[in-house]
C-alpha cells in the first residue's frame, strides 16, 4: 500500500500469493485501477523483507508504466502484420509458378511465411520485454530504494534455476525473472546486466 501511494496510484493493486517453489513475482491487469501484484510462496520463504520490497516496487513500476497493456497491444500489432505480410508474400510467390500450381504454392507459402514472420515478430516482442524490465528495475529502485532493488536482483540470481516458465507460459513475460536461453529469444535480460545497470545509474 505504501509503495502504491508513493507511485501515485489512486487504487492499490490487489495482492496475491501463488503456491510455487519458484522464487518469482508478476504484475497483471488491464489498467492502474484494476491490477494485481502476485508473488510466489517460494519468494516469500527465501527472501528477506528488503528484497521483497524491491520486488514489489518493480512490479508496481510495471503497472504505473502500463507495461501489461503495451505488451498486449504490441503483440496484437505484430500478429496483424504477420498475417498481412505472409499473405502478400505468398501471393507474390504464387505469381512465379505455373497457373495450375499457384493455389498449392499459395497455401504452402502462407504457412511458411507465417512461421518466418512470427519468429521475426517475436524478436520485436522479446526485445521490448527486455527493455521494459530495465525500466521497471529503475522504477523499483526509485520506489523501494536502489540498494533494496539491487539486493532483490542478487537474490534472484541464486534461485534462477527455480523459474518454471514451461508450466506457466501464459505469464512468463510478466514475471520479474525468466529462464535464460539465446539472448534474442529471452523475455528477460540477464540478471547480471540488470544489476550492473542499476549500480551504474
Amino acid at each position: 500500500h505504501r509503495l502504491a501511494q508513493e507511485a501515485g496510484m489512486a487504487h492499490m493493486p490487489e495482492v496475491g500469493i501463488y503456491h510455487s517453489n519458484e522464487v518469482n513475482a508478476f504484475a497483471t491487469g488491464p489498467s492502474k485501477k484494476r491490477s494485481l501484484v502476485a508473488v510466489s510462496s517460494g519468494l516469500l520463504e527465501e527472501m528477506d523483507r528488503d528484497a521483497v520490497e524491491g520486488i514489489i516496487g518493480h512490479e508496481i513500476a510495471h503497472i504505473v508504466n502500463g507495461d501489461m497493456v503495451t505488451m498486449t497491444l504490441l503483440q496484437g500489432v505484430v500478429n496483424t502484420f504477420v498475417v498481412f505480410l505472409s499473405r502478400i508474400a505468398a501471393w507474390a510467390a504464387s505469381r512465379f509458378v505455373k497457373e495450375e500450381l499457384a493455389p498449392i504454392v499459395h497455401i504452402i507459402a502462407i504457412i511458411v511465411f507465417q512461421i518466418v514472420f512470427s519468429i521475426l515478430g517475436s524478436l520485436v516482442v522479446f526485445a521490448f520485454s527486455r527493455h521494459r524490465e530495465f525500466h521497471a528495475d529503475r522504477g523499483g529502485a526509485i520506489l523501494a530504494g536502489k540498494d533494496k532493488m539491487i539486493h532483490a536482483l542478487e537474490l534472484l540470481q541464486r534461485y534462477k534455476d527455480r523459474v518454471t516458465e514451461e508450466k506457466q507460459t501464459s505469464v512468463a513475460t510478466l514475471k520479474i525473472s525468466g529462464k535464460r536461453g539465446i539472448a534474442l529469444f529471452s523475455t528477460h535480460p540477464d540478471l547480471g546486466d540488470r544489476i550492473r545497470r542499476l549500480q551504474e545509474s
